[in-house]
């Protein structure tokens, strides 16, 4: 079951609360799992029940994601302040130094984090950030449709759809490469936590000038790209590769941009073997 924690930050109008909703499991040394953007935890729930048989492993919503709430007036939703706010929730949950896995705009935040020094080592799935302006235009562009159209059918209809293997494919068609696989209930509240998103606009408004380009040293990193991703094509991974050279470039076969659900045996052995 989830559970929620409040922590205080400093913020540009002065002292704030956040309230971050989390999962947690299993034993080991802790590993932070971090979603995409409009997305929730419960992304990672294919691969939880493997990475907890060696992992204290902490899968959290995302502040404006899933059920946790916006971040306080005056936060802005950018790198410079979202990585520091998910430092000040390890130091709320008790654990220093995690290991850190992120799919999308959460590899994005993991690889951030490592830069920073504030994990001991980072698996990115499909991160953001490797993009050239068109194909960030293009990513956008599909985001922004993706949730203009969860936001726009009705529940009946999005419950309908999610209920045949076609429609989960209209759905979830464009992060998964075999959408087929979610249940019923998993693709309804994907679009649920879409539609619901009080953070998507200004995430999006502030990853407009976002092109990484810095390394990543000290800590072991590891960099996976599904083979079948349609929203940020393969290619960027080069480009991850190019800048932080010292990174494990790993293919991942079959898989969409949110490859956990797609081959959830092949992804939790990625995560493991890049926080070993």
């Amino acid at each position: 079951m989830s559970a929620q924690i409040e922590f205080t930050i400093e913020t540009p109008l002065g002292p704030g609360e956040v309230s971050v909703t989390y999962d947690r499991r299993g034993e080991g040394e802790p590993l932070l799992l971090l979603h995409g953007i409009g997305h929730h935890w419960q992304a990672w729930e294919p691969v939880i029940p493997v990475l907890a048989a060696e992992r204290d492993v902490i899968a959290v919503d995302l502040p404006g994601f899933g059920a946790s709430a916006p971040l306080p007036d005056g936060c802005g939703y950018d790198l410079t302040t979202v990585v520091p706010v998910l430092g000040a929730l390890c130091e709320a949950l008790g654990i220093e130094r995690p290991h850190v896995a992120g799919n999308s705009l959460g590899g994005l935040l993991a690889l951030e984090m490592g830069r920073q020094k504030l994990v001991r080592s980072v698996t990115a799935l499909s991160p953001a950030g490797f993009w050239s302006e068109g194909e960030r235009r293009y990513a956008f562009g599909t985001l922004r449709a993706m949730r203009a159209a969860a936001s726009a059918m009705p529940l009946p209809l999005i419950d309908r759809l999610s209920r045949s293997a076609a429609g989960r494919a209209v759905l979830t068609g464009t992060i998964y490469a075999r959408p087929a696989r979610r249940s019923p209930e998993e693709a309804f509240a994907e679009a649920l936590a879409l539609r619901g998103a009080t953070g998507f606009r200004r995430t999006l408004e502030s990853g407009r000038g976002v092109a990484l380009t810095q390394d990543v040293t000290g800590l072991p990193v590891t960099i996976a790209w599904g083979s079948q991703d349609r929203l940020l094509l393969r290619r960027q991974g080069v480009r991850a590769k190019q800048a932080i050279p010292e990174a494990r470039l790993v293919r991942l076969p079959g898989c969409g941009h949110v490859p956990m659900n797609d081959d959830p045996a092949l992804v939790a052995r990625v995560i493991l073997d890049g926080s070993r």
